[in-house]
Order: structure tokens, then C-alpha cells, then sequence
């Protein structure tokens, strides 16, 4: 009677391509049932788009700055890896809107995403037009139903408040939250909007509904130290769980149960690495309906501003939302220091902006746009320190339920709430081995 082999009895070692928020959070969870986990990276940091830079001595975030709040499952996720007594909350001041006219106005009072509950009130009308609030007015006499159907958040607000409303307002919105145009953002990223549509019979009321059971505060939030702060511990639960991450290694295949790596020379044997192999990274899974998966870049501008009087009274809240058509480039200011608490006692004195773009800025048309924007003259000489930084988001596809497990933004939508819980769903759904006791500990040293 011959042994088993071991190689043979153990179950294979799961390779996660890509060390992502999503890569890393589905490691956790895969090491956690007790399986042999290992993740590689093309780059030379994990994160993906959660990620920080270090300007004028202040760690500041390069990429996602905070994660919706509805719903609570970023929060329940940040209380299990023992982060939430870092959880802060942005201070409570409006936001403003540059309209395409040139005016820039605060955002109306009480709206989600640009979505107004009341079209005729002033706020409103400052900024689409007693025209175009006027069209709005009429949602509130069309059935319940009528393009509940819709697929996107676009095509349901033009169709029950119009196009005024839709473009000069909730575009710019979601441009400034989501980097997408309304009419490409699924209605499904709004969880509950559709239904009280139903329940109140009109969109109007379902966003004032909304704000209503929305507690104060509760619509964004971050962490204390930035949103990498996230990175950090995650990271920390994988070496805690010894799980290897290996950054710099390019993946050209991907198989179910290997990958073939990228050779740097062309007459080089391509190295094999076998395991079972989930893909989290954009790109290396073809889409089950054949369209090509298409990523987008988002641009930032980061500008560390010496002290002013001026900016200090936060002259525009905390920040400003721009609508297409205006000479300003930028697509949204973030006034850093008058958002967040933390980095405004870190900064000393020192004002943080942060401007997003389309396409590639110069500092000095970020320190433009932000001149214009917040209303204030910055010379050229009070900024003390910038950086542009280029961040990709991957674009939807639909994969196949028997092909290889893919995880992150391109099949579980924008928002940490939806990365995080589609990657704990797959994990879950690839389950423990069957040989192997599953960890039951969570966060506890």
C-alpha cells in the first residue's frame, strides 16, 4: 500500500490577481475559511484606487477619499478588521454647483444626487431655470410607475423631470461622486430610489423620503489618516494570516487553474504559477457578451496652499460641482481642509484643494480653476506643493457563473459597499476546503 501524495490530497493554493480593494478583501476572506492564499500585483503598491501621496508633509488621498454610508456595509466590514474608531465623518456644510451659466450657487438644500425634492424652489430655479423647473413640477403628476422601468439613474430623471434638471444638475453631480454621466450609472447604485418612487408616486417625494430616513451625516464618510488607512490594515490581516503579496509580477494569461506570466523578453520561457485563480484586476477575463471591457481614467490635482484668511471661511463649503459648458476645466473641487477635520489639524494652517479633471491638467490650470471656483485670488506663489495623479476605473462587463471567478468594480459596480460585498460573497461562494478547518477568528490579535 502505497502513501497518498501530499501534494496531491492538499487543495490547491488560490492566486488572486490583483491586490485591489476587492483582491484584498476576498484574500482575507478566502484565508479565513482556511484556505492557502497568495496575491500578485502588477504594480509596486496594493490599493488600487484606494490610495496616498505625500505632499508638503501631509499624507493625503490620491484616489477614493470616502465610501457611502447607506446601507452600512462598509462601516460593518470596517468594525470586523478593526477600524472603527478611525471612521469619520465630513463636517456639515453644503456643497456648491458652478452652473453652465458661469454663477456658482450652493447645491439645492435638500437632493440626492442632484435630484431635487421640491423643482421650484429657489435654489432650483437659480440653477436650471423657472423653465426647467417648471418641467420638473410635473413629476409630481405622473403616475408612480411611469420609468420605474428605466435602466439608469439618467433616463429615469428625464424622463419625469426633464432634461434642464437632468443636465444642469444631476449631471454634474454624479459626474463630480460617480466620474460618469447620469445616463451611464445604473439605477441600481441608488439602492431604495426605485422603490420609494413606487411608495410616494413621485420622484420628488422619494428623495425627500430618503433624506428623511437618512440620518445627518450619514450620506459619505472616510478614515482617519485617509482611505488608505484601509489598505494598511487589510494588508496587515494578510501578513498577520502569512498570506504572500508579490507586486510586480504581470500576469499575460489567465486559466482557471494557473496563470502564465509576462516574459520580458520575448525569447524567455514564460513562467507558470498554478493554483486555482480568481481575477481581480480589469482586463485579463473577455466579457461573457463579447463587448470589450473599457477603462477610464480619472485625473486629480492636488494643491497644498499656504495659509489665507480667505480660504480659511471655506468661502464655498466644502467644495464646488461643475457643470459642462463652462470655461472652468476641472470637473469638481474638493476643499480638503473645510471637508475634513482631521486633515485640516494636520495641514496647520495650510489649505489642501483637490480638483478633478477629464483629461491631464497642468498645476497652474488647477490653481486656475481653483481661483475660480472657490472665488478667491490664489497667486501662484501661495501654492506650496501639487501633484497630478492619474487613477483607471474598469468598465463593466458580464462574466460567465462557470468561467473564472472575477472580482472588484468591473463586475460588482462603483462604491466600496459594492466591491467589499461582492468579493465576500465570492469568497463565501468558493467555500472552505473540505480537508482543512476553516479560521474562525476575525480581528483579534
Amino acid at each position: 500500500m502505497t502513501s497518498p501524495d501530499p501534494a496531491e490530497s492538499e487543495p490547491a493554493e488560490v492566486l488572486v490577481v490583483g491586490a485591489g480593494i476587492a483582491g484584498l478583501v476576498l484574500a482575507r476572506e478566502l484565508v479565513l475559511q482556511g484556505r492557502r492564499v497568495r496575491v500578485l500585483d502588477a504594480s509596486d503598491r496594493a490599493g488600487g484606487q484606494v490610495a496616498s501621496i505625500e505632499l508638503d508633509g501631509l499624507r493625503l488621498d490620491a484616489g477614493a477619499e470616502a465610501f457611502a454610508t447607506r446601507g452600512g456595509t462598509v462601516r460593518e466590514y470596517l468594525e470586523r478588521i478593526g477600524l472603527a474608531d478611525r471612521i469619520i465623518a465630513p463636517r456639515d456644510a453644503p456643497a456648491w454647483l458652478h452652473a453652465a451659466e458661469g454663477q456658482t450657487v450652493p447645491l439645492p438644500a435638500v437632493s440626492l444626487l442632484g435630484i431635487p425634492a421640491a423643482p421650484l424652489a429657489e435654489d432650483v430655479v437659480a440653477v436650471v431655470g423657472r423653465r426647467g423647473a417648471w418641467r420638473g413640477l410635473l413629476d409630481a403628476l405622473l403616475p408612480g410607475p411611469v420609468g420605474s422601468r428605466l435602466p439608469t439613474v439618467g433616463a429615469l430623471v428625464r424622463r419625469r423631470m426633464g432634461d434642464a434638471i437632468l443636465e444642469k444638475l444631476v449631471a454634474p453631480v454624479v459626474g463630480g461622486i460617480h466620474s460618469t454621466h447620469p445616463d451611464d450609472l445604473p439605477v441600481t447604485a441608488v439602492p431604495g430610489l426605485v422603490h420609494n418612487l413606487l411608495r410616494e408616486n413621485s420622484l420628488g417625494r422619494a428623495v425627500a423620503r430618503m433624506r428623511i430616513d437618512a440620518p445627518a451625516g450619514s450620506l459619505v464618510a472616510s478614515l482617519e489618516g485617509g482611505m488608505a488607512t484601509l489598505v494598511d490594515a487589510l494588508l496587515a490581516e494578510l501578513d498577520r494570516f502569512g498570506v504572500p503579496v508579490e507586486y510586480g509580477v504581470r500576469v499575460a494569461e489567465v486559466h482557471p487553474d494557473h496563470v502564465v506570466l509576462a516574459s520580458e523578453r520575448d525569447d524567455a520561457e514564460p513562467e507558470v504559477r498554478r493554483g486555482q485563480v480568481v481575477v481581480a484586476a480589469p482586463g485579463l477575463v473577455d466579457p461573457a457578451d463579447g463587448a470589450s471591457a473599457v477603462q477610464t481614467a480619472t485625473h486629480l490635482a492636488l494643491l497644498v496652499l499656504a495659509p489665507d484668511d480667505a480660504l480659511a471661511a471655506a468661502p464655498r463649503g466644502t467644495g464646488v460641482l461643475v457643470a459642462r459648458g463652462t470655461s472652468v476645466v476641472a470637473r469638481a473641487l474638493t476643499h480638503v481642509t473645510a471637508k475634513w477635520a482631521t486633515v485640516q489639524a494636520a495641514a496647520e494652517g495650510r489649505e489642501v484643494v483637490r480638483l478633478s479633471y477629464e483629461r491631464p491638467p497642468t498645476l497652474e490650470q488647477a490653481r486656475r480653476d481653483a481661483e475660480a471656483l472657490l472665488g478667491v485670488s490664489i497667486p501662484s506663489d501661495h501654492v506650496l506643493a501639487g501633484e497630478v495623479v492619474t487613477w483607471l476605473r474598469a468598465g463593466r462587463i458580464a462574466v460567465t457563473d462557470d468561467g473564472i471567478p472575477v472580482v472588484g468594480e468591473q463586475v460588482a459596480g462603483t462604491g466600496l459597499a459594492a466591491v467589499i460585498a461582492h468579493a465576500r460573497a465570492t469568497a463565501e461562494r468558493l467555500g472552505a476546503p473540505d480537508n482543512s478547518e476553516t479560521l474562525t477568528k476575525e480581528s483579534t490579535p
